[in-house]
C-alpha cells in the first residue's frame, strides 16, 4: 500500500470567490491560476462541521468537461490531506448532477459506508473547453447543494485563508478503471473508489417509473423518439437506459458521447442552442431535417440537470411541462400514486402549475430562484414535483433537478394516455394534444423569456434601480403604459420579490423585480448569477388567457403588446446598448 505525506502550503485570499446560486463558476483559466481551486476547496472544508470532512466519505465527479480531471486529482489529494476516509469517483470523472444526488442518498458502499458530501465540477449548461467555463459546488447529506449559511461562510473563508493542507505525493488516481486504489496516510488509510457511473441512477429510476409501459411505447412502429445529450453527460446514461432498459433505437440518439468541449456547442437545452434536436424535430426556421419528424424529442444541458421537451414540430415550456406533469403524475407515475404532498415553482416560472394546485386541491409554494428553496420544502415533506422556467424539473427522489427523470416522466404520461391505442388503428394522443387538452383544462399561460448575457454589470444595475424607482408611484406606471400600449391592463401591484421559507423561517430578499397586472398578466425581471463574466438581465414575460377561443394564437403574437411594454418601462435599450436580447425562450 502506497502511503503519502501531507504537507501546508501557504496561500492568501483570492478575491471574487463568493459562489452564485449554484457554486463557484469562471474561466478555465481563472480556476488554472496557482492556489485558486485549492484556496476554494479548502474554504468548503472549513466551512463544513469535523465529522462532515474527518473519517468522511465523500462523491468528487461531474460532467466531464475541460480541467474535470486535474481538478479531481487536486482534490482527492486535499480530501486525503483533511482527513476523508475515503473518496468516490464516477468512471472517467463523469456523474451527471441528479446522480450525485441520488449517489449521495442512496448508495451505500460495501463496507457500509454513505456519502455525507459532494464536490460537483460543472457549469451546467454553460460552453466548456481551455477558453470556456468550469465549476465547482459541494452538496449536502441531503444531496441537495449547500444552504445559503454554508456557501457565505464558505466565501468568508475564501476572504481570510493563509494555508492549505495537501497530499502533494499522493500518486495519480486512474479514474478511468472501476476500483479501489488504498493508501495509508497519517491519519490512517484512505480510498479512492472509480465505480460505474449510471448503476445507482438506473436502479433509482426503475423504482419510480413503470419501465414496461414506457418500453411497450417505444416499441410501437406509432411512436418514434430522439434524445440530446449535447455532448454531456447525460451521454452517459442516455445509451443504458433509452437503448438497453426501454428498447429505443441506436439512431434514437443524437450527441450522447460526452465531451469536454461539449463537440464546441453550447450545452444548453433549448432552442437557440439544440440546433440539430431543433431541426429533426421540425422546428427549425431555417434547417430542415428531411423525412417526418419523431413524436417526440428532449435533450439535456451538460450536467443533465436541465431538460427541454418536444412534440413534433411543437415547443413545451418549462412552465407548462411541470404544471402537465404535476397534473398527471398520480395516474401515470407509480412513484405517486398515493399522491402528492404539493408542488413548488420558483418567481419567474410561469402560474401554470398555481392553476393546477389550485383546481386538484394541493399545497402551492412560490419560492426564489436556486433548487435549494425546493430542497428545504421537500426535505420537510411539503413537496413533491417542482420546476422551473430555466428548463429544470423534479421530485422529491433526490434534491436536485433531474433532466432525465423529467424526459421519463413524460414518457410516462404518453404511455398512459396511449394505454388503448397502440393496439389497432386508433389515433396516438401526441404531446400536442396533451399540451392543448391541458390549456383547455386550465387555462393557457403564453410565456416568453428573453435573456440579455454579459451586459456590463453596472448599467444592468441601474436599469433595476430605475424599476425599484418606478414602483413607488404606480399610477404613474399605468400612464406610461397607456401612452404605449391603451389595451394593456394596469399594473395592480408591484415589488421586489422576498421569500420567508416556511420550514426555517430564512428570509430571501432582493429575488426580482415583479409587476403584477390587474388580468393575471406578470412581468419579472431578474439579474442571474450564473454567468461567469458580466452580468446576464433576465425579463420574463407572461399573459394568461382563460378564454377557450383565443388558447391558440401564437405566442409571440400574443405577447407583443406586454414585451413592448417592458422593454420601454425598463429603457432596455438605453442601459445595455442592445436593440434585441442574446436569447429568446
Amino acid at each position: 500500500m502506497v502511503s503519502f505525506k501531507v504537507s501546508v502550503v501557504s496561500t492568501s485570499p483570492i478575491d471574487g470567490q463568493k459562489p452564485g446560486t449554484s457554486g463557484l463558476r469562471k474561466k478555465v483559466k481563472v480556476f488554472k491560476q496557482p492556489h485558486y481551486l485549492e484556496n476554494f476547496v479548502q474554504a468548503t472544508f472549513n466551512a463544513l462541521t469535523p465529522e462532515k470532512v474527518k473519517g468522511a466519505t465523500l462523491v468528487v465527479s461531474g460532467d466531464g468537461r475541460y480541467y474535470s480531471e486535474q481538478a479531481i486529482q487536486i482534490i482527492v489529494k486535499m480530501a486525503a490531506a483533511n482527513g476523508v476516509r475515503r473518496v468516490w469517483v464516477g468512471q472517467n470523472s463523469l456523474l451527471s448532477t441528479p446522480a450525485v444526488s441520488a449517489i449521495i442518498r442512496e448508495r451505500v458502499g460495501a463496507d457500509g459506508s454513505k456519502a455525507t458530501g459532494a464536490f460537483i465540477l460543472t457549469a451546467s449548461h454553460n460552453p466548456g473547453g481551455p477558453t470556456e467555463d468550469f465549476g465547482i459546488k459541494y452538496n449536502m447529506e441531503n444531496g441537495g447543494p449547500a444552504p445559503e449559511s454554508i456557501t457565505d461562510k464558505i466565501y468568508e473563508n475564501t476572504k481570510t485563508i493563509k494555508e492549505y493542507p495537501i497530499a502533494e505525493d499522493l500518486p495519480r488516481v486512474d479514474i478511468s478503471t472501476i476500483g479501489i486504489t488504498s493508501f495509508e496516510g497519517p491519519e490512517g488509510k484512505f480510498d479512492v473508489e472509480v465505480f460505474d457511473s449510471a448503476d445507482d441512477y438506473v436502479k433509482l429510476m426503475k423504482s419510480i417509473f413503470d419501465f414496461e409501459s414506457i418500453k411497450k411505447l417505444l416499441s410501437s412502429p406509432k411512436f418514434t423518439f430522439c434524445y440530446d445529450a449535447l455532448h454531456g453527460v447525460a451521454g452517459a446514461y442516455a445509451h443504458r437506459i433509452f437503448v438497453e432498459e426501454l428498447g429505443a433505437q441506436e439512431s434514437s440518439l443524437l450527441n450522447c458521447v460526452p465531451k469536454e468541449d461539449f463537440g464546441g456547442g453550447h450545452p444548453d437545452p433549448n432552442l437557440t442552442y439544440a440546433k440539430e434536436l431543433v431541426a429533426r424535430m421540425g422546428l427549425s426556421k431555417t434547417d430542415d431535417a428531411g423525412g417526418e419528424p419523431p413524436e417526440f424529442g428532449a435533450a439535456a444541458d451538460g450536467d443533465a440537470d436541465r431538460n427541454m421537451i418536444l412534440g413534433k414540430r411543437f415547443f413545451v415550456t418549462p412552465s407548462d411541462s411541470v404544471a402537465i406533469i404535476a397534473a398527471n403524475a398520480v395516474g401515470a407515475i407509480p412513484y405517486f400514486s398515493s399522491g402528492l404532498k404539493g408542488v413548488a415553482r420558483s418567481m419567474p416560472t410561469s402560474a401554470a402549475l398555481d392553476v393546477v394546485a389550485k383546481n386538484l386541491g394541493l399545497k402551492f409554494f412560490e419560492v426564489p430562484t436556486g433548487w435549494k428553496f425546493f430542497g428545504n420544502l421537500m426535505d420537510a415533506g411539503m413537496c413533491s414535483v417542482c420546476g422551473e422556467e430555466s428548463f429544470g424539473t423534479g421530485s422529491d427522489h433526490i434534491r436536485e433537478k433531474d433532466g432525465i427523470w423529467a424526459v421519463l416522466a413524460w414518457l410516462s404520461i404518453l404511455a398512459h394516455k396511449n394505454k388503448e391505442t397502440l393496439d389497432g388503428n386508433a389515433k396516438l394522443v401526441t404531446v400536442e394534444d396533451i399540451v392543448r387538452q391541458h390549456w383547455a383544462t386550465y387555462g393557457r399561460h403564453y410565456y416568453t423569456r428573453y435573456d440579455y448575457e454579459n451586459v456590463d454589470a453596472t448599467k444592468a444595475k441601474e436599469l433595476m434601480g430605475l424599476l425599484v424607482k418606478l414602483q413607488s408611484s404606480l399610477p404613474e406606471v399605468n400612464k406610461i403604459i397607456k401612452e404605449i400600449h391603451p389595451e394593456v391592463a394596469n399594473v395592480a401591484s408591484a415589488d421586489e420579490f422576498e421569500y420567508k421559507d416556511p420550514v426555517d423561517g430564512s428570509v430571501s430578499k432582493h429575488q426580482g423585480i415583479r409587476y403584477l397586472f390587474e388580468d393575471g398578466s406578470r412581468l419579472v425581471f431578474r439579474l442571474s448569477g450564473t454567468g461567469s463574466e458580466g452580468a446576464t438581465i433576465r425579463l420574463y414575460i407572461e399573459q394568461y388567457e382563460k378564454d377557450a377561443s383565443k388558447i391558440g394564437r401564437d405566442s409571440q403574437d400574443a405577447l407583443a403588446p406586454l414585451v413592448d411594454v417592458a422593454l420601454k418601462l425598463s429603457k432596455m435599450q438605453e442601459f445595455t446598448g442592445r436593440s434585441s436580447p442574446t436569447v429568446i425562450t
